[in-house]
């Protein structure tokens, strides 16, 4: 089982990320743009993904992965249950979805200082 805990100093330490709270919730950005999000009761965590995937990943594990509320189903978003991802396959999300806001140089900067992925 996951928490907030598990992904917060990898948000941190991501190159260009940071955190800010919006409205009590804890976000991550690079820039302006937030690709990874916490509920406000820290159980479900928001996170960057293509579009054109995010239809699979729900129904390949519907009890872990949700798509987003209809009036945001326009932005690359799924949602996940904190309580059914282990913590390693957080930190994987989070660096997946840090992948998608920033520039290719900088993911393949990670990947050579991380072979063996997010830890």
């Amino acid at each position: 089982m996951a928490v907030v805990e598990d992904v917060r100093a990898l948000g941190t330490a991501l190159e260009r990320s940071y955190p800010v709270y919006v409205r009590g919730r804890l976000k991550f950005r690079v820039g302006q743009i937030v690709y990874v999000a916490f509920s406000l009761d820290e159980s479900v965590m928001g996170f960057a993904f293509p579009k054109e995937e995010r239809a699979a990943l729900v129904a390949s594990e519907p009890h872990k992965f949700h798509l987003p509320p209809a009036s945001e189903m326009r932005f690359n978003w799924v949602n996940a249950e904190l309580s059914a991802l282990d913590p390693a396959e957080a930190r994987e999300l989070v660096v997946d979805a840090w992948r998608m806001v920033v520039p290719k140089k900088l993911s393949r900067a990670y990947d050579l200082a991380h072979p063996a992925g997010p830890g």
